[in-house]
Formats: structure tokens, C-alpha cells, sequence
């Protein structure tokens, strides 16, 4: 008798098994930012200005991105002592902004890294570079930096 009762509990068992495989090939996948890496160009004022690179991470509506600038620091920045605030342009109207404080250890003379900066995104939103206003603001040891964006993202505008 246990060798008839066994066998409905396997069956049972693979069946469940094949649902569970076949559900995860059919899942949809994880959302994902294209391009993730992106370059523009900002102007800082008297702080300087040039190329920025631009990567983009999502987790559902989540998203970050972290900016790398042509903009240098005169003197040594510890870790997680920028403020920063990145808008960006969204496709169809508005924007969505990012913001946080958070950046590596930064030695004097050295290009200033921002990020990750957290912002909440929609499916399909399409986010280039902000050209209504300051693009990113940095606050520095109390210093504000206004930069203006002064071209579209390249290769494209971050679609998430």
C-alpha cells in the first residue's frame, strides 16, 4: 500500500514543480534603465563646468544615479559631505528629481563624484538633461554650486 500511495504524492509533487518552472520562464522581467551610462555637459558658473557621465540604476519605481563631473574640489571633501539635488527633464512634461548626500572620499584637485542619488520613477519614463533652470545643485561645506545643463544626455535620454 505505501508504494501506491507514493507515487500520486511524486506526481503530484513534479506537477507542481513543472507549474512553478513554467511560471518563472513566463515572469516578467526585472525593470531595467537603458542607456545606464549616459554623458552631458554642465556648466557650474565660476566653479567650472564640462562633460559629466551619468549612471543610471532602477529597482521597481526606484531609481539612482550617480554623476561623475569635469568639475574639480580645491580642497579635500570627506565622504558623504555633498548635498545634491540632479533634476532631469521628463519626456512629455515635468521632471523628476534625485537627491541625497552621499559621494566617495574626495582628495583636493580631483573630479567631484555625487551619488547614488534616489529618486522615484515611473514605467516608461523618459529623463534627459533639465535646461528650465539649475540642473544639479551641490551644496559644499555650506557653498551652494548651481549647474545649468548645457546639452542632452548622450547616447539618449534615460528610459525607464
Amino acid at each position: 500500500m505505501r508504494k501506491s500511495t507514493s507515487r500520486p504524492v511524486a506526481r503530484a509533487a513534479l506537477a507542481v514543480g513543472a507549474v512553478a518552472a513554467a511560471g518563472l520562464a513566463f515572469a516578467p522581467s526585472a525593470a531595467a534603465v537603458t542607456p545606464t551610462t549616459a554623458t552631458a555637459t554642465y556648466d557650474c558658473g565660476t566653479w567650472g563646468g564640462g562633460g559629466a557621465t551619468l549612471t543610471a540604476t532602477q529597482s521597481g519605481t526606484a531609481a539612482t544615479i550617480t554623476l561623475t563631473s569635469a568639475v574639480t574640489t580645491p580642497i579635500s571633501v570627506g565622504a558623504n559631505q555633498i548635498s545634491a539635488t540632479l533634476t532631469l527633464a521628463r519626456s512629455g512634461g515635468g521632471t523628476r528629481v534625485f537627491s541625497g548626500k552621499a559621494n566617495p572620499a574626495i582628495p583636493a584637485g580631483s573630479s567631484v563624484t555625487i551619488g547614488p542619488l534616489g529618486g522615484t520613477v515611473a514605467v516608461g519614463d523618459s529623463l534627459n538633461s533639465y535646461f528650465a533652470g539649475t540642473a544639479l545643485k551641490m551644496v559644499i561645506f555650506g557653498i551652494t554650486v548651481n549647474c545649468d545643463a548645457t546639452t542632452s544626455q548622450a547616447p539618449g535620454p534615460f528610459v525607464f
